[in-house]
């Protein structure tokens, strides 16, 4: 098993040593890999770790390979099935036989369009991270069967309970989606608000525990991790197993940091490596338009308590890139590094894919010309700053996706949507976000 400490005796060592753009593995020396494993884990055009080690599944109960699979091709449903019984059902068999052969799977189209583009994908990282669980590849049967079932990596959405109602979200991810979507008649009055991966609440949550000897790393997203019952569940399971070289991730929106009472920053500190990915767009009243319910004051306040609580705990942003926030992306990420809130390099850019209505290929080309050259200045400022350069590849493959498609037939949908949502919420958004009014002329 793989822990904290085999890799670093400290997070700054840790950064000091790692290479972003590398796709060797972390945990395991590359001269210790066969020939076979070296080629799956460092050239391979389709392979990932992830069918063997992993399995992930939406609030709706839907259960996917991982969290950036297509959603219409799940494994099947954990509102029917167990986790065990969907571990050898057979696409996901199928999957590892693809991999294995070094075949493309149709569920990974969003990585592969990530790769092309320049970005880390997921199944780069996954590979980096994951890589030294390369063995159970090779004790795969023909078929795809592996019969362990032991998971290392573990993203279960445990329900969609959310404080926030973002554009770019919906009622799949957020419960306070579903309360807007039943008063707009969206939703039948009698949707739950909150719904739950399992059979039924706790179900996920039991079965978890015969993996909690074997997990190495848990990621935490939404929903509102942070507001789960389940996410405090967990850390203090571990933490009374002394199982506190778990390495934890998270994607919170950062707007609440105590669960009755638990302080999450005092958890954390208990742990050996915990990195905050903070799901923020803007600043201002931007941000708190772009992900209803956030209070922008507060999320700042939360920053600098965790600076004075846990300073030796990773955060960064890790913000959404859309249309949306295409203009005012650089600002904020320089405000926050002048602030002294992040170290420029602590940015990182995950573009948006779907809903296809904001994604940045949807601008005109004078748009997109603007961007590019706001980007190539932006990455004149970050790069001397960058030694991870996470942040200067995000922006850099942010321009390359925003050039390589045309999806401008779409800049009318976006209007008309963005329209009807400032309607029902009685927003404006074209007044918040005035750079983009022009887009009008194009609808």
């Amino acid at each position: 098993m793989a822990r904290a400490s085999d890799m670093t005796d400290s997070l700054d060592n840790y950064y000091k040593n790692y290479d972003y753009h590398t796709r060797k593995p972390v945990y395991i020396d590359v001269k210790d890999l066969t020939d076979t494993q070296r080629d799956r884990l460092l050239t391979s055009k389709s392979f990932c770790i992830l069918p063997w080690v992993h399995l992930h599944a939406f609030p709706t109960g839907e259960a996917y390979p991982c969290c950036l699979a297509r959603m219409d091709q799940p494994l099947g449903t954990l509102r029917e099935s167990t986790m065990q019984e969907i571990w050898n059902s057979d696409d996901l068999k199928q999957m590892r036989v693809n991999m294995m052969q070094d075949k493309h799977c149709s569920q990974c189209t969003k990585c592969y369009e990530q790769e092309t583009n320049g970005f880390v994908s997921m199944r780069y990282s996954a590979n980096k991270n994951h890589g030294h669980n390369i063995h159970r590849v090779d004790d795969t049967q023909a078929d795809g069967h592996y019969e362990e079932f032991k998971l290392t990596y573990y993203d279960i959405r445990f329900s969609n309970l959310c404080n926030l109602s973002c554009r770019t979200c919906g009622d799949i991810f957020s419960s306070n989606w579903v309360k807007e979507a039943k008063k707009y008649g969206w939703l039948k009055q009698d949707s739950p608000n909150v719904s739950y991966a399992g059979r039924y609440e706790m179900d996920m949550w039991e079965q978890l525990q015969p993996h909690l000897d074997s997990i190495e790393n848990v990621y935490f997203a939404g929903g509102e991790p942070l507001m789960m019952k389940e996410h405090y569940n967990l850390l203090n399971a571990l933490i009374e197993r002394g199982r506190t070289d778990v390495r934890l991730n998270y994607n919170t929106n950062f707007t609440e940091l105590v669960f009755k009472k638990q302080d999450v920053l005092e958890l954390w500190n208990k742990f050996d490596v915990v990195s905050i990915g903070a799901s923020l767009d803007a600043n201002y009243d931007r941000g708190e338009l772009m992900r209803k319910g956030t209070d922008w004051n507060k999320v700042v306040e939360n920053r600098k308590r965790m600076l004075e609580v846990c300073p030796t705990v990773d955060f960064y942003i890790s913000a959404t890139l859309s249309v949306m926030n295409a203009y005012n992306i650089v600002d904020f990420h320089k405000e926050w590094t002048e602030l002294g809130l992040i170290k420029a390099q602590d940015f990182n850019v995950n573009i948006l894919q779907d809903p296809v209505r904001f994604r940045m290929d949807i601008l005109p080309q004078d748009m997109k010309q603007e961007l590019t050259e706001l980007y190539n200045k932006h990455i004149e400022w970050l790069e001397p700053q960058d030694h991870l350069t996470r942040a200067t590849n995000g922006f850099r493959s942010a321009i390359t996706y925003m050039n390589s498609t045309d999806n401008s037939n779409l800049i009318e949908e976006f209007v008309k949507r963005t329209d009807e949502m400032d309607r029902f919420r009685n927003e404006g958004f074209f007044a918040v976000f005035p750079e983009l009014e022009r887009l009008r002329s194009h609808a």
